[in-house]
């Protein structure tokens, strides 16, 4: 057998060492990001899009932070104008699938979700604000290029 001249002392630290190895594995796999403070609706599991939550706010915003479309910046309130009336977008990239990597709003199959640039004044590119669609009718805004987002209730 290949492992027979193989030392006591080292099959125990190799034990140790894949032990801990599984236990911080194992320990990362139920913590959760921390997100963004809930300012309506309440936290718990998510109906149907635009089914409203006891709180008032639609389902799909449970346990996310909210803000009313009229609190948005103009830019993105001008945006929002734009998604309704179906364009023109001042930017190639608006209206192209976005695909939720970061993971920070419900998972839903690829090209449920769809992008829009809120222009940032001072930015020479694209900026980090945007606005994400979803097909059940749900929009969300970001001003950290994703990394947290708001239920825009309108």
């Amino acid at each position: 057998m290949i492992f027979r001249n193989v030392p006591r002392w080292l099959w125990r630290s190799l034990g140790a060492v894949f032990l801990c190895v599984a236990l911080v594995a194992t320990a990362g796999c139920g913590a959760q990001k921390p997100g963004p403070a809930v300012v309506g609706g309440s936290a718990g599991p998510s109906t149907a899009p635009g089914a409203a939550s006891p709180g008032g706010d639609p389902g799909w915003a449970r346990g996310m932070a909210v803000v009313r479309a009229d609190a948005l910046p103009r830019q993105a309130r001008d945006v929002l104008a734009l998604i309704d009336k179906g364009g023109p977008y001042p930017y190639r990239q608006d209206g192209t699938v976005f695909g939720n990597f970061e993971k920070v709003l419900p998972r839903q199959k690829r090209g449920y979700y769809h992008e829009f640039t809120v222009r940032t004044p001072g930015e020479r590119d694209r900026g980090p604000r945007r606005i994400v669609t979803g097909e059940g009718g749900e929009f969300y805004y970001t001003d950290d290029h994703y990394e947290t987002f708001k239920a825009v209730l309108r």
